[in-house]
């Protein structure tokens, strides 16, 4: 059998009638016969196209109020019959069923009546049978059938007809039978999501299933490592455009992820906000009056980690940016747009990745989805943000504005960090960051180094902790170097001691009765 198969008969009925008459008429031109049902028979019809009913074709009526139509062996053996197969061909004439050489289906609307809310009744009434029927039965016989479910591919098989004397390649054909089975796929797993989440509680949040239907974006150079197999699946580049550099790599991935999470938590700030990440880790943030300015102060908490680094900003990446951020190698940066002089300056280096970030797109609401040994574990994201100034004061004495503003800083730094986590920061800066630690302690000595180490002064600097401390050395740790301020979420068994040792020195602490592990 050819590649090319002619279309002569052809089947249409669609919920989104977007394109259908285009389709139609351009079939027609060449001779197809058209069946069809309800309203899009109807609509073919008003557009002065000659049509046949199903149910004529069938000799059979709709029934049950439209739910029985096109499950009929005229349709699907029409369908399913094997050109190639000469049982087939017989069976086929000896039973009255012509061959149905196209079909143009899209399935009813369930995820959007179901979305808008809507009775049990009514998602009901919307779960298609006869649509993924039918287009099942096409993509298993694209030998022979062209399957058509998105309205995009409409004029792509008309103008193939035309090149071809109205007939298919198999490579389009097999193109959508593909799509078809992605479709249906995510269509029955809606469905199922649905009816399995009707018994949500509060104790049980999520429902009995999770289908995730992502399509490959790209296959990736190797993984973590490069003996690690790796690719991209989902809608990444529709949140990141990249205009110039060499492919991201998988760690550069991991590592922008991180790099737009922490900068969602500077969204509504109206100073330029910049941070830099390096191993999916903060090194530093800043925020000033201009991009560079706020660069600045991220790269004073740590002038040694930033190598091969990512940096993102919340404005305009300017050229005073890109001609500081031009003297040291990074992987990739990222802002929601580049002026032109500070795109031609940074595109001299081929192989760093510069990427528009269009934050408009950043998915509301996203669970976070880790894979464990037999299966994965979910949960929402963290985005939870206290307001530090309706938190319970501990200490005796209240933190300043300043105090204040810099625990807001911090706190919104501190969730970014590998637990156990501490950031240092003033009110427009990080001054030392420690994480990844296995003792709280540990991650305040290591922030209060990497401050002293750059001959940044701690005084007056406010500590911010992820979670509680266990014991008061920490705390202590803290004051001594200068901090005057301490916000951490409190629970601990010795809060008491971690307050008294505040108060012995007259600091502030706020607790927030929200903890921010990230592990």
């Amino acid at each position: 059998m050819s590649d090319n198969t002619p279309i002569r008969r052809a089947l249409l009925s669609v919920s989104d009638k977007a394109g259908v008459v285009e389709l139609g008429k351009g079939l027609a031109q060449h001779g197809v016969e058209l069946l069809s049902t309800g309203g899009t028979a109807k609509m073919l019809r008003d557009a002065g196209l000659e049509v046949k009913e199903v149910a004529e074709h069938t000799g059979f009526p709709e029934m049950l109020d439209g739910r029985v139509k096109t499950l009929h062996p005229k349709i699907h053996g029409g369908l399913l019959g094997r050109r190639d197969l000469a049982e087939h061909v017989a069976a086929m004439e000896e039973h009255g069923i012509p061959p149905i050489d196209l079909v143009c289906v899209n399935l009813y609307p369930f995820e959007e009546v179901t979305s808008r809310g809507c009775t049990f009744e009514e998602a009901i009434e919307n779960i298609d049978i006869g649509g993924p029927s039918m287009v099942r039965s096409a993509a298993k016989n694209h030998a022979a059938v062209t399957v058509l479910t998105d309205p995009a591919d409409y004029a792509v098989v008309l103008d193939e007809m035309l090149a071809n004397g109205g007939a298919t390649t198999l490579e389009t054909r097999t193109r959508l039978a593909k799509q078809v089975f992605r479709a249906t796929a995510a269509y029955d797993g809606m469905i199922a999501d649905y009816l399995g989440a009707r018994e949500k509680s509060e104790d049980a949040p999520f429902g009995e299933t999770m289908h995730l239907q992502l399509t490959r974006e790209a296959h990736l150079r190797y993984g973590e490592n490069p003996h690690q197999k790796a690719a991209l699946f989902g809608d990444f580049s529709e949140i990141l455009e990249q205009l110039h550099g060499k492919e991201l790599s998988f760690n550069n991935i991991v590592d922008i992820d991180s790099a737009l999470r922490l900068m969602m938590e500077f969204a509504d700030d109206p100073r330029a906000v910049v941070a830099i990440l390096k191993h999916n880790t903060p090194c530093g943030v800043g925020a000033g009056d201009s991009p560079r300015d706020a660069y600045q102060k991220a790269f004073e908490t740590d002038p040694e980690s930033p190598f091969g680094g990512i940096i993102v900003s919340n404005r305009t990446w300017d050229l005073p940016l890109a001609e500081t951020v031009d003297e040291i190698f990074s992987e990739v940066l990222i802002a929601p747009d580049f002026s032109e002089d500070a795109l031609a300056l940074l595109r001299k280096k081929k192989n760093r990745r510069l990427m528009r970030w269009h934050r408009d797109r950043m998915p509301s609401e996203e669970l976070d989805i880790r894979g464990v040994a037999g299966g994965f574990l979910v949960q929402d994201r963290d985005t939870a943000l206290e307001d530090l100034a309706a938190s319970k004061v501990a200490s005796a004495r209240p933190p300043s504005g300043d105090e204040l503003a810099a625990m807001a800083f911090g706190w919104r730094v501190v969730k970014h960090v590998k637990s156990n986590a501490v950031v240092l920061a003033g009110p427009d800066r990080t001054l030392g960051v420690g994480g990844g630690q296995t003792s709280r302690v540990d991650a305040v000595r290591i922030a209060i180094e990497k401050a002293r180490r750059r001959d940044l002064n701690l005084r007056g600097s406010v500590l911010a902790s992820d979670a509680f401390f266990p014991f008061p050395d920490g705390v202590q740790l803290a004051l001594d170097a200068g901090a005057t301020a301490i916000v951490q979420p409190g629970g601990s068994v010795k809060d008491d001691d971690a307050v008294a040792a505040a108060d012995a020195r007259g600091a502030a602490m706020v607790l927030t009765g929200a903890r921010h592990f990230r592990h």
